[in-house]
């Protein structure tokens, strides 16, 4: 990534993750239990008694489920933000000394 890019990629994934804690949080918390309990009813078969085991693969699930759905909003944010940057031709102020220069 270019160092003109760099300020709105980091925008974009800003707003991408407050996209994500306003819109994808719950359902990243809800499929990731999920996927932890039928984890731990593969694991530790059907049905799922409250162990400590299976307690810990399903929180498991779910930070693994938050984890990877903010991981896509924010890498989308910043993609999003940098093409966003480069349609509007962002450039980082020069100094008079860098101009005379040139």
């Amino acid at each position: 990534m270019a160092n003109k890019n760099k300020v709105p990629a980091l925008v974009g994934a800003g707003i991408g993750l407050a996209v994500f804690l306003a819109v994808a949080l719950l359902p990243a918390l809800l499929y990731g239990g999920y996927a932890g309990v039928l984890l731990a009813g593969g694991i530790f078969g059907t049905p799922v008694t409250a162990s400590i085991g299976v307690k810990a693969l399903i929180v498991f699930g779910m930070v693994l489920g938050v984890t990877a759905v903010a991981s896509l909003f924010a890498v989308g944010g910043a993609a999003a933000g940098a093409a966003v940057g480069a349609l509007l031709g962002a450039t980082t102020p020069t100094s008079k000394k860098a101009e005379e220069k040139a």
